[in-house]
Protein backbone atom coordinates (compact mmCIF):
# COMPACT_ATOMS: atom_id res chain seq x y z
CA UNK A 1 0.00 0.00 0.00
CA UNK A 2 1.38 3.06 -1.21
CA UNK A 3 1.68 6.23 1.02
CA UNK A 4 1.00 9.90 0.01
CA UNK A 5 3.85 12.21 0.69
CA UNK A 6 3.03 15.68 1.08
CA UNK A 7 6.37 18.49 1.02
CA UNK A 8 6.71 22.12 0.84
CA UNK A 9 7.31 22.85 -2.58
CA UNK A 10 10.67 24.39 -3.12
CA UNK A 11 11.86 23.57 0.39
CA UNK A 12 14.97 21.96 -0.71
CA UNK A 13 15.64 24.89 -2.79
CA UNK A 14 15.37 27.03 -0.73
CA UNK A 15 17.32 25.27 1.74
CA UNK A 16 20.33 25.02 -0.55
CA UNK A 17 20.25 27.96 -1.53
CA UNK A 18 20.42 29.53 2.49
CA UNK A 19 23.47 27.25 2.36
CA UNK A 20 24.90 28.66 -0.57
CA UNK A 21 24.51 32.19 0.68
CA UNK A 22 25.93 31.06 4.23
CA UNK A 23 29.12 28.66 3.11
CA UNK A 24 31.03 32.02 1.37
CA UNK A 25 31.04 33.48 4.79
CA UNK A 26 32.12 30.43 6.50
CA UNK A 27 34.71 30.01 4.37
CA UNK A 28 35.95 33.36 4.30
CA UNK A 29 35.98 33.63 8.48
CA UNK A 30 37.87 30.61 8.08
CA UNK A 31 40.78 31.94 5.81
CA UNK A 32 41.06 35.13 7.31
CA UNK A 33 41.32 33.63 10.77
CA UNK A 34 44.22 30.91 9.52
CA UNK A 35 46.19 34.05 7.54
CA UNK A 36 46.00 36.23 10.69
CA UNK A 37 47.26 33.19 12.72
CA UNK A 38 49.65 31.94 10.60
CA UNK A 39 51.31 35.32 9.24
CA UNK A 40 51.78 36.09 12.96
CA UNK A 41 53.63 33.18 13.85
CA UNK A 42 55.52 33.49 10.32
CA UNK A 43 57.01 36.85 11.06
CA UNK A 44 56.70 36.84 14.86
CA UNK A 45 54.98 39.55 15.43
CA UNK A 46 55.17 40.76 19.13
CA UNK A 47 51.40 39.85 21.03
CA UNK A 48 51.30 44.16 22.23
CA UNK A 49 50.86 44.98 18.15
CA UNK A 50 48.27 42.13 17.65
CA UNK A 51 47.48 39.04 18.96
CA UNK A 52 46.61 35.42 17.56
CA UNK A 53 43.56 34.48 17.31
CA UNK A 54 44.26 31.21 19.69
CA UNK A 55 45.23 34.09 22.41
CA UNK A 56 42.05 36.33 21.81
CA UNK A 57 40.41 33.13 22.38
CA UNK A 58 42.18 31.98 25.60
CA UNK A 59 41.58 35.43 26.50
CA UNK A 60 37.99 35.49 26.31
CA UNK A 61 37.73 31.82 27.51
CA UNK A 62 38.77 32.89 30.85
CA UNK A 63 37.40 36.19 31.70
CA UNK A 64 34.67 35.36 29.47
CA UNK A 65 32.33 36.83 32.73
CA UNK A 66 33.56 39.78 33.29
CA UNK A 67 33.37 40.56 29.48
CA UNK A 68 29.62 39.19 29.16
CA UNK A 69 28.85 40.98 32.51
CA UNK A 70 30.19 44.52 30.86
CA UNK A 71 28.64 43.84 27.49
CA UNK A 72 25.12 44.37 29.64
CA UNK A 73 25.32 48.02 30.00
CA UNK A 74 26.97 48.61 26.96
CA UNK A 75 23.59 46.74 24.99
CA UNK A 76 21.23 48.50 27.14
CA UNK A 77 22.98 52.47 26.01
CA UNK A 78 22.99 50.73 22.04
CA UNK A 79 19.48 49.69 22.15
CA UNK A 80 18.51 52.69 23.67
CA UNK A 81 20.72 55.08 21.49
CA UNK A 82 19.15 53.25 18.25
CA UNK A 83 15.75 53.72 19.47
CA UNK A 84 16.25 57.05 20.32
CA UNK A 85 18.15 57.77 17.44
CA UNK A 86 15.86 56.39 15.12
CA UNK A 87 12.18 57.28 16.46
CA UNK A 88 13.52 60.88 16.32
CA UNK A 89 14.75 60.70 12.97
CA UNK A 90 11.73 58.92 10.90
CA UNK A 91 9.34 61.59 13.46
CA UNK A 92 11.58 64.52 11.89
CA UNK A 93 11.46 63.05 7.89
CA UNK A 94 7.59 62.94 9.02
CA UNK A 95 7.27 66.56 9.73
CA UNK A 96 9.46 67.69 6.70
CA UNK A 97 7.59 65.75 4.58
CA UNK A 98 4.43 67.53 5.50
CA UNK A 99 5.89 70.89 5.36
CA UNK A 100 8.60 70.19 2.53
CA UNK A 101 9.52 74.07 3.07
CA UNK A 102 10.86 73.01 5.98
CA UNK A 103 13.71 70.43 4.43
CA UNK A 104 16.43 72.72 4.07
CA UNK A 105 16.60 74.46 7.80
CA UNK A 106 15.79 70.79 8.93
CA UNK A 107 18.51 69.06 6.88
CA UNK A 108 20.92 71.56 7.62
CA UNK A 109 20.75 71.24 11.16
CA UNK A 110 21.01 67.71 11.07
CA UNK A 111 24.00 67.80 8.78
CA UNK A 112 25.94 70.02 11.35
CA UNK A 113 24.85 67.86 14.02
CA UNK A 114 26.08 64.98 12.07
CA UNK A 115 29.62 66.30 11.53
CA UNK A 116 30.00 66.88 15.19
CA UNK A 117 33.47 63.82 15.83
CA UNK A 118 32.58 61.41 18.61
CA UNK A 119 35.42 62.46 20.74
CA UNK A 120 33.61 65.64 21.27
CA UNK A 121 29.86 64.54 21.81
CA UNK A 122 30.74 62.20 24.61
CA UNK A 123 32.58 64.45 27.15
CA UNK A 124 29.70 66.82 26.24
CA UNK A 125 27.29 64.46 26.74
CA UNK A 126 29.13 63.37 29.90
CA UNK A 127 28.83 66.91 31.52
CA UNK A 128 25.21 67.15 30.66
CA UNK A 129 24.20 63.89 32.09
CA UNK A 130 26.53 62.55 34.26
CA UNK A 131 29.81 60.40 33.77
CA UNK A 132 28.25 56.60 34.63
CA UNK A 133 24.45 57.86 33.41
CA UNK A 134 23.07 55.49 30.53
CA UNK A 135 21.58 58.64 28.92
CA UNK A 136 25.36 60.00 28.58
CA UNK A 137 26.23 56.92 26.41
CA UNK A 138 22.74 56.78 24.43
CA UNK A 139 22.84 60.26 23.73
CA UNK A 140 26.11 60.21 21.67
CA UNK A 141 24.13 56.69 19.64
CA UNK A 142 21.58 58.43 18.37
CA UNK A 143 22.78 61.34 18.18
CA UNK A 144 24.97 58.83 15.40
CA UNK A 145 21.73 56.81 14.13
CA UNK A 146 19.67 60.35 14.01
CA UNK A 147 20.87 61.62 10.72
CA UNK A 148 20.94 57.85 8.30
CA UNK A 149 17.50 57.78 9.35
CA UNK A 150 16.30 61.16 9.37
CA UNK A 151 17.42 61.08 5.40
CA UNK A 152 17.27 57.87 4.41
CA UNK A 153 13.38 58.13 5.71
CA UNK A 154 12.43 61.26 4.22
CA UNK A 155 13.80 60.01 0.75
CA UNK A 156 11.09 57.43 1.25
CA UNK A 157 8.90 59.48 2.10
CA UNK A 158 9.22 61.89 -0.78
CA UNK A 159 9.61 59.22 -3.39
CA UNK A 160 5.84 58.19 -3.77
CA UNK A 161 4.45 57.45 -7.17
CA UNK A 162 2.53 60.88 -8.53
CA UNK A 163 -0.54 58.66 -9.37
CA UNK A 164 -0.78 56.98 -6.06
CA UNK A 165 -1.17 60.46 -4.77
CA UNK A 166 -3.72 61.79 -7.41
CA UNK A 167 -5.97 58.44 -6.28
CA UNK A 168 -5.66 59.43 -2.68
CA UNK A 169 -6.48 62.68 -3.40
CA UNK A 170 -9.49 61.23 -5.38
CA UNK A 171 -10.77 59.95 -1.81
CA UNK A 172 -10.49 62.82 -0.35
CA UNK A 173 -7.47 61.14 2.32
CA UNK A 174 -6.30 63.44 5.04
CA UNK A 175 -2.88 64.17 4.97
CA UNK A 176 -2.39 61.49 7.89
CA UNK A 177 -4.13 58.92 6.06
CA UNK A 178 -1.70 59.75 3.00
CA UNK A 179 1.59 59.37 5.27
CA UNK A 180 0.26 56.10 7.33
CA UNK A 181 -1.05 54.39 3.84
CA UNK A 182 1.23 55.44 1.45
CA UNK A 183 4.24 57.66 2.02
CA UNK A 184 5.05 55.23 5.57
CA UNK A 185 4.87 52.17 3.54
CA UNK A 186 7.03 53.37 0.33
CA UNK A 187 9.55 54.53 3.18
CA UNK A 188 10.33 51.06 4.96
CA UNK A 189 13.16 49.72 2.63
CA UNK A 190 14.39 52.84 3.01
CA UNK A 191 14.11 52.91 7.08
CA UNK A 192 15.77 49.67 7.26
CA UNK A 193 18.56 50.26 5.36
CA UNK A 194 19.35 52.87 7.35
CA UNK A 195 18.72 50.83 10.80
CA UNK A 196 21.55 48.88 9.33
CA UNK A 197 23.87 51.04 9.24
CA UNK A 198 22.23 52.84 12.73
CA UNK A 199 23.32 49.38 14.53
CA UNK A 200 26.88 49.33 13.68
CA UNK A 201 26.90 53.40 14.23
CA UNK A 202 25.23 53.09 17.66
CA UNK A 203 28.22 50.65 18.97
CA UNK A 204 30.46 52.89 17.89
CA UNK A 205 29.03 55.48 19.29
CA UNK A 206 28.21 53.96 22.69
CA UNK A 207 31.96 52.31 23.03
CA UNK A 208 33.49 55.27 22.26
CA UNK A 209 31.80 57.38 24.96
CA UNK A 210 32.71 55.15 27.26
CA UNK A 211 36.28 55.67 26.50
CA UNK A 212 35.88 58.70 28.34
CA UNK A 213 33.89 57.60 31.38
CA UNK A 214 31.37 55.24 32.56
CA UNK A 215 30.42 52.43 34.91
CA UNK A 216 32.95 50.17 35.46
CA UNK A 217 31.31 47.60 34.19
CA UNK A 218 31.13 48.31 30.54
CA UNK A 219 32.76 47.55 27.29
CA UNK A 220 34.41 50.19 26.06
CA UNK A 221 35.63 50.84 29.92
CA UNK A 222 36.87 47.03 30.25
CA UNK A 223 38.92 47.40 26.98
CA UNK A 224 40.72 50.75 27.78
CA UNK A 225 41.40 49.27 30.88
CA UNK A 226 42.73 46.12 29.73
CA UNK A 227 44.82 48.25 26.74
CA UNK A 228 46.12 49.99 29.73
CA UNK A 229 47.64 47.16 31.49
CA UNK A 230 48.71 46.45 28.72
CA UNK A 231 46.41 42.85 28.34
CA UNK A 232 46.25 43.33 24.33
CA UNK A 233 44.59 39.58 23.72
CA UNK A 234 41.68 40.64 26.48
CA UNK A 235 41.17 43.51 24.85
CA UNK A 236 41.35 42.13 21.52
CA UNK A 237 38.50 39.70 22.93
CA UNK A 238 36.16 42.67 24.37
CA UNK A 239 36.51 44.22 21.18
CA UNK A 240 35.52 41.15 18.78
CA UNK A 241 32.88 40.79 21.68
CA UNK A 242 31.42 44.62 20.65
CA UNK A 243 31.47 43.33 16.91
CA UNK A 244 29.54 40.14 17.38
CA UNK A 245 27.00 42.96 19.25
CA UNK A 246 27.15 44.73 16.01
CA UNK A 247 26.44 41.71 14.24
CA UNK A 248 23.36 40.21 16.07
CA UNK A 249 21.82 43.66 15.51
CA UNK A 250 22.54 43.57 12.01
CA UNK A 251 21.05 40.05 11.68
CA UNK A 252 18.00 41.21 14.28
CA UNK A 253 17.25 44.11 12.02
CA UNK A 254 17.73 42.22 9.06
CA UNK A 255 14.76 39.47 10.41
CA UNK A 256 12.51 42.59 11.10
CA UNK A 257 12.82 43.54 7.64
CA UNK A 258 11.67 40.16 6.31
CA UNK A 259 8.27 39.93 8.81
CA UNK A 260 7.48 43.56 8.00
CA UNK A 261 8.04 43.42 4.77
CA UNK A 262 7.30 39.84 2.55
CA UNK A 263 6.19 41.57 -0.48
CA UNK A 264 9.33 43.56 -1.15
CA UNK A 265 11.13 42.82 -4.46
CA UNK A 266 14.71 42.60 -2.87
CA UNK A 267 13.79 40.06 -0.48
CA UNK A 268 12.51 37.86 -3.41
CA UNK A 269 15.65 38.22 -5.00
CA UNK A 270 17.30 37.29 -2.19
CA UNK A 271 15.57 34.11 -2.04
CA UNK A 272 15.33 33.13 -5.87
Amino acid sequence: MSTLRLSRPGGGSALRARIGRLTPVAVTAVVVLGLWQAVIALFDVPVFIMPTPVMIAEAFQDDAGAILSASRATVEAVLLGLALGSLGGVATALMVSRFPRMSGPVLNAAVLINCAPVVALAPIFNNWFGVTSLLSKAGVAAVMVFFPVFVNTTRGLLQVAPLHLEIMESLAARPRHVALMLRLPNALPFVFNALKLGTTLAVIGVIVSEYFGGSTEALGVYIAYQAALPRFDYAWAGILVSGALGLALFGAVTLLERLLMPWHASLHEETS
